[in-house]
């Protein structure tokens, strides 16, 4: 079965019983799904992070965590993806309790194959409706794409939601948010969507020029203006008319720059260094930070009258630690755009077929990314340009991600994983321990047990060292 993309229809089955994940495995092979399978909950939670899936087929009762925890996860995660629990006799009530917390439907041991597959399909029908529904809605209602802007995030959906919605006024809208997070991105999405699409967009560093050449750059000047004005200059307020300018790091401008760009703001009008002509402009004005300009205000460092003018709207981007679940598709946009320019590991259709290895994209969703999406970006980057096959390891990510990968697990008193303990913590705890127990079977052989748990030896030995796991032996053991 596909999708209306054309891409074959995800089910992921996360049940402890490998006769049951074999038996579904096959029936919904045979239909035309595209089938996952987890042994386990803390496995379904790894998966269920990795991809997309239509439909979730939920074991009830599992020996590490049960149905309902995992239920509880993704429902936290994901309101929409179909949940269906798979329960044995004498566990409907509990698998009824599951459905009040947020299950679709729920089947019992044995089931009929047949009914199954009606009510999987109609699920997977109900939800791409109600999919569907919403993206149309959207549609009408926004008028406007943005191409470059990469998340599904409810935060990101939010920021795009209010610009959609201030794109076409004529209203100064402030940017803030860390370096890195997209602030001109953002800037440019408005400006292309704008009615004043058709004329100059025009970004100014604010920060990288100085006082008196940044009031050239905006204002323009006269020839003999200052000793190297040997000829007359447009100014970007001058080269933006009709158009939008951009003030990136708005808050380093000067003083008396301040004052002037507060004139221009308020009259329509500035005048060339050494002219005496007022020009008049139509310009709309967009202006980004990273820095607080309320505190800079209350600090008398910028101008409260101009503060006030620039943020009529203002657009706040969260850092890329704060919306996590955009890591995956972002570095899957960041992978398609890098195998073009790099012209490799490219599909006919422009997509790339390089990968990160499962362990390679958990550090990614646990690092903090200081530099947010810019630093994610030249992560990816890094990999494609050093990728040799498609299926990009570890070792490829920068040594200071790896460094800060290195997993230092925290314990109770009684030795345990804390209450709180994440799903990163509890796998690395579930993976370390079985690593421990096989070097102790092979006397420490790294080869022997890179062999026993069929994972390469680079593999292991990244493992190892990430896991801080001490593989010197012991001399008793010598």
């Amino acid at each position: 079965m596909t999708t209306t993309s054309g891409s074959r229809t995800r089910i992921l089955v996360i049940d402890d019983e490998v006769e049951i994940r074999e038996s579904l495995e096959l029936l919904l092979e045979m239909e035309g799904y595209e089938v996952g399978l987890a042994h386990n909950g803390t496995e379904g939670e790894r998966k269920f992070e990795q991809r997309v899936w239509d439909l979730i087929l939920l074991d009830l009762m599992m020996p590490d965590k049960s149905g309902m925890e995992v239920l509880h996860y993704i429902r936290e995660r994901d309101r929409h993806t179909p949940v269906f629990m798979i329960t044995a006799f004498g566990t409907v009530e509990a698998a009824v309790k599951a459905v009040k917390l947020g299950a679709n439907d729920y089947l019992s041991k044995p089931w009929d194959n047949d009914k199954l597959l009606i009510e999987i399909g109609r699920a997977i029908s109900g939800q791409r409706l109600v999919d569907e529904n919403t993206q149309l809605k959207r549609a009408l209602k926004e008028r406007y794409s943005f191409p470059n802007i990469v998340g599904k995030s409810d935060r990101m959906l939010r920021v795009l939601d209010l610009v959609s919605q201030v794109a076409a006024s004529r209203s100064t809208i402030l940017v803030t948010g860390e370096t890195g997070t997209g602030k001109e991105l953002i800037a440019k999405a408005i400006h292309a969507n704008s009615p004043r699409v058709d004329h100059a967009f025009v970004p100014v560093n604010s920060g990288s020029l100085p006082s008196d050449l940044l009031e050239s750059t905006l204002f323009g000047h006269v020839r003999g203006a200052f000793t190297s004005a040997i000829h007359n200059k447009k100014g970007a307020f001058e080269v933006a008319n009709k158009g939008t300018i951009f003030f990136d790091e708005v808050g380093t401008i000067g003083a008396e720059t301040q004052a002037k760009l507060l004139r221009v703001i308020q009259e329509k009008e500035f005048t060339p260094l050494g002219s005496n002509e007022v020009v008049k402009v139509d310009v709309r004005i967009l202006a980004a930070t990273n820095a607080d300009l309320r505190k800079m205000v209350d600090e008398r460092k910028f101008r409260e009258d101009l503060y006030y003018r620039l943020n009529v709207i203002n657009i706040n981007l969260p850092p890329l630690r704060d919306r996590r679940e955009d890591v995956p598709l972002l570095v899957q946009h960041f992978l398609d755009k890098f195998s073009r320019e790099n012209e490799k590991f490219l599909e006919p259709g422009g997509h790339s077929t390089l990968h990160f290895e499962p362990d390679a994209m958990q550090l990614m969703l646990d690092h903090s990314w200081p530099g947010n999406v810019r630093e994610l970006e030249n992560v990816v980057e890094r990999a494609v340009v050093l990728a040799s096959t498609q299926i990009i390891p570890v070792d490829v990510l920068p040594d200071y991600l790896l460094h800060a990968g290195g997993i230092r697990l925290r314990r109770a008193e009684n030795g345990a994983l804390p209450t709180d303990a994440s799903l990163f913590e509890i796998v690395a705890d579930f993976e370390r321990r079985t690593i421990l127990d096989q070097l102790e079977r092979f006397n420490y052989s790294q080869t022997e047990t890179a062999e026993a748990l069929r994972v390469p030896l680079s593999t292991l030995n990244q493992k190892i060292k990430r896991l801080n796991i001490d593989v010197k032996r012991k001399s008793d053991k010598g």
